[in-house]
C-alpha cells in the first residue's frame, strides 16, 4: 500500500478528499469577492458609520463604554451570521440545481466528511469576514478584542451552526425566493431582538425575558464579552446553547444526507 494511500484512510478519514472539497468550496469564497466579502464588509462600514458615529455620538456611553465598541460586537455578529448561512445554503442549492451534488456523493466520502467539508468553508468565509470588519472598525477606533480564544470560539462555533442550518435551507429550498424566508421570519426577527444596538437593561422589566429566552442574545452576548468584556447572560447558558445547537444540526444535517433527503432525483 501507498503512502498516499496510508494516509488518505488514516483514522478511517478520507484526509485528502476532505481537504479537496474544503479548499474547492473556501475557494468560491475567492471566486465572487464582491458578493461574498465585500458586500458585507461595506455593510458593516455602514452601520458602524451610521450607529456607531452618528447615533453613538448622541449616545456617547452605554453600559459604561462607547457605544461603538458596545454596538460593534452586534455588527459584527450579524455579518458572521448571513455570511455563513448564504455560504452553505446557496452552495448546496446551487450544487442540487446543476446537479453537481451527484459527483461528490458517489465520491469516496462520509456524510460526515461533506458535511464537515461545507461547513469548515462557510466558517473560512465568516472569519474573513471578522477580519475585514475588524480593520474597518479600527478607522473609527472601535476594535478591541479582549479575549481572543474566546472570540475564535464564538465566531467558529455560531458560524458553524448556521452553516448547518443553511446546509438544511438548501435542502429544503425548491427556488431562490425560499432563502429568503428564513432571513426574513426568523434570522432577522431574533438578531435586533438579541441586543445588537441595545443594553438588555434598557428594556422593560417585563420584557427582559425575552431576550434570555432568545439564542441570538446568546451570540451577541458571547463576542462582545471576548470583545470589550462586559456580559449580560449567563456564561454557562450560552456555550450550552452554543454546543448544543451545533450537535443538534449536525445531527440533523447527517440524518438528511443519511436518507438522501432532496439529494437524489
Amino acid at each position: 500500500m501507498s503512502l498516499l494511500s496510508k494516509f488518505k484512510i488514516s483514522n478511517g478519514v478520507n484526509w485528502i478528499g476532505l481537504y479537496t472539497l474544503t479548499r474547492r468550496e473556501v475557494e468560491r469564497t475567492f471566486r465572487l469577492p464582491t458578493q461574498t466579502l465585500v458586500t458585507p464588509w461595506i455593510t458593516a462600514l455602514l452601520y458602524i458609520f451610521i450607529f456607531g458615529k452618528v447615533v453613538g455620538s448622541r449616545i456617547e456611553y452605554i453600559s459604561g463604554v462607547p457605544y461603538i465598541n458596545f454596538v460593534l460586537p452586534g455588527i459584527l455578529m450579524l455579518n458572521i451570521i448571513a455570511g455563513s448561512f448564504a455560504a452553505s445554503s446557496s452552495t448546496v442549492y446551487f450544487k442540487r440545481f446543476i446537479r453537481d451534488i451527484e459527483e461528490i456523493l458517489v465520491a469516496p466520502l462520509s456524510y460526515g466528511e461533506m458535511i464537515i467539508g461545507f461547513t469548515v468553508s462557510a466558517v473560512v468565509r465568516s472569519i474573513l469576514i471578522a477580519i475585514g470588519i475588524l480593520v474597518i472598525a479600527i478607522f473609527f477606533g472601535g476594535a478591541n478584542i479582549d479575549h481572543f480564544p474566546l472570540f475564535l470560539f464564538y465566531v467558529a462555533t455560531v458560524s458553524a451552526i448556521f452553516a448547518l442550518l443553511g446546509i438544511i435551507t438548501g435542502l429544503w429550498a425548491k427556488g431562490f425566493e425560499q432563502f429568503s424566508l428564513l432571513n426574513t421570519f426568523l434570522i432577522t426577527p431574533l438578531s435586533f431582538l438579541g441586543g445588537v444596538f441595545y443594553s438588555v437593561e434598557m428594556l422593560p422589566k417585563n420584557m427582559q425575558f425575552i431576550a434570555l429566552y432568545n439564542p441570538f442574545f446568546y451570540f451577541i452576548d458571547g463576542i462582545r464579552y471576548s470583545m470589550i468584556g462586559i456580559r449580560e447572560g449567563g456564561r454557562g447558558i450560552g456555550f450550552v446553547i452554543i454546543l448544543g445547537l451545533v450537535a443538534l444540526l449536525g445531527v440533523i444535517v447527517w440524518y438528511l444526507f443519511k436518507i438522501g433527503w432532496r439529494l437524489r432525483a
